[in-house]
């Protein structure tokens, strides 16, 4: 019987282990999409326990919880931190087979050199020696260099005054680049009831009025220019479906009027707005040299009462299996026909579209970048073992595994950068697998430039950062 979570955890052969430790190891972390709070860098926070740093805003540890029975006032509710660190080991001890159980494991061997096993009656020593090491030890800025990371890239509004990533930017003590990432849904929302609040406070912050498609695209310009300005070379957008409705400017000035004047739109009027407005940012992309991320395939906020007292990312979304390909592909097919194509990386929250994803990659390849059109890491529901073997698996299958530009944490935790070695560990007992298998040759010097390339290699040469 292996050890617990010891040096060669999930790595079970040879060639995995010797890809891991002889390569991934020790490469550095990019990691291209977070939803961490800048000003928490900027102020370099120190967090007073191990529940702030590790609950305060986790929604795959309230599911868990919620899935367990605990109360709400223990997950998002009064109760006190130490309670909800009780309920959470609690928890913890029954989700043999969930990534969760790895991950926090991972942190709790890599920031706080503990190596047992956290559940209920654990709880209290963890507890303590957590909360030692936060108040005397770990800032936020220390987490990030210890984790060995070069590049964070946030989510950020249009309208946000990045004066914190400025800060940081300006600080010579701290060396990390931090740099915004554009999330332009709100202004995309056009069936939101908060559509028109929202295009108000746009129009403000980028001095146009706006009244129609062409001063909303107008406005858009200044702040994808301001954000350019500021070191922005990633867009990301959350769809329910990489959607194509083409519709003519006309049809899109009535659709606008109507969602300023906060009238009802219906889906058909939705899906051309969204349409247009997504062929013109992505061309815009295009012009600045930006990459665009396409996060879809997400039913959001199922639950109406839990949703009414918690608001949104809070727990209650799931994968649709809603997604027809046939419209992202013509999608693509437009911004093909004028070579307006920036680089791209689709992500499903539906693993069943693997697959269809990993084949239109294919038709729009060109040699402006290697791997111009990519699919995203196994996102949210899918980032366990299986679900990254397979997405690794497929993409191997249909497209060019070599030039993989690897994981990010997608996560609001200054913890979670140890979600960077539990993929590289896959990985690697995936590619040793096969090396073990003779699928490919034990050729150590092509073998480490695959390894190191989807490491980090490929998603420094993929995005044009400089480090």
């Amino acid at each position: 019987m292996k050890a617990f979570m010891d040096k060669d955890f999930l790595l079970s052969t040879p060639s995995a282990q010797k890809l891991y430790h002889d390569y991934a190891e020790k490469m550095p972390v990019l990691d291209y999409h977070c939803h961490i709070n800048p000003q928490e860098i900027a102020e370099d926070r120190r967090f007073e326990n191990i529940t702030q740093v590790w609950l305060g805003g986790d929604h795959y540890k309230w599911r868990q919880m919620r899935s367990n029975g605990v109360e709400e006032k223990y997950i998002t509710g009064d109760a006190t931190d130490r309670e909800k660190f009780q309920k959470w080991a609690e928890t913890l001890e029954k989700l043999i087979g969930n990534p969760l159980y790895h991950w926090s494991h991972l942190e709790l061997q890599r920031y706080f050199g503990y190596t047992g096993h956290l559940c209920g009656d654990t709880a209290e020593e963890v507890w303590n020696l957590c909360n030692e090491q936060l108040q005397n030890k770990w800032t936020v800025r220390s987490l990030i260099k210890a984790s060995n990371v070069t590049l964070i890239c946030t989510t950020d509004d249009p309208v946000d005054s990045l004066e914190w990533h400025k800060k940081i930017a300006e600080d010579p003590s701290f060396d990390v680049q931090v740099l915004p990432a554009w999330r332009p849904d709100k202004a995309n929302n056009v069936e939101k009831p908060d559509y028109a609040a929202y295009i108000a406070k746009l129009s403000e912050v980028s001095g146009v009025a706006v009244k129609d498609f062409a001063s909303l695209k107008e406005a858009l310009l200044k702040r994808l220019d301001f954000f350019h300005s500021m070191g922005c070379r990633v867009s990301d957008h959350a769809l329910e479906y990489v959607m194509y409705v083409p519709a003519s400017d006309e049809e899109i000035d009535a659709i606008i009027a109507k969602g300023l004047a906060g009238e009802g739109v219906s889906k058909e009027e939705e899906l051309k707005y969204k349409t247009a407005f997504m062929l013109f940012v992505a061309k815009q992309y295009n012009r600045l040299g930006w990459a665009m991320q396409l996060h879809y395939g997400c039913k959001r906020d199922n639950n109406a009462y839990m949703y009414q007292q918690l608001g949104p990312d809070t727990g209650f979304d799931c994968i649709n299996n809603y997604a027809p390909s046939a419209q992202m592909a013509d999608f693509l097919n437009a911004l093909s026909a004028t070579n307006e194509i920036p680089r791209t990386i689709i992500y499903s929250l539906n693993p069943n579209d693997d697959a269809s994803i990993g084949t239109i990659l294919g038709c729009f390849q060109d040699p402006s970048a290697a791997g111009k059109l990519q699919q995203g890491s196994a996102w949210w529901f899918n980032d366990h073992k299986q679900g990254m073997t397979a997405q690794m698996t497929s993409l191997a299958n249909l497209g060019c595994l070599g030039n993989f530009i690897g994981m990010l944490t997608d996560s609001r935790s200054f913890l979670s950068y140890t979600r960077h070695e539990y993929f590289r560990r896959i990985m690697c007992e995936l590619l040793g697998g096969w090396v073990e298998n003779g699928e490919y040759p034990d050729d150590q010097k092509a073998l480490k430039k695959i390894v190191e390339g989807i490491c980090y290699n490929n998603a420094v040469k993929y995005f044009g950062f400089r480090l």
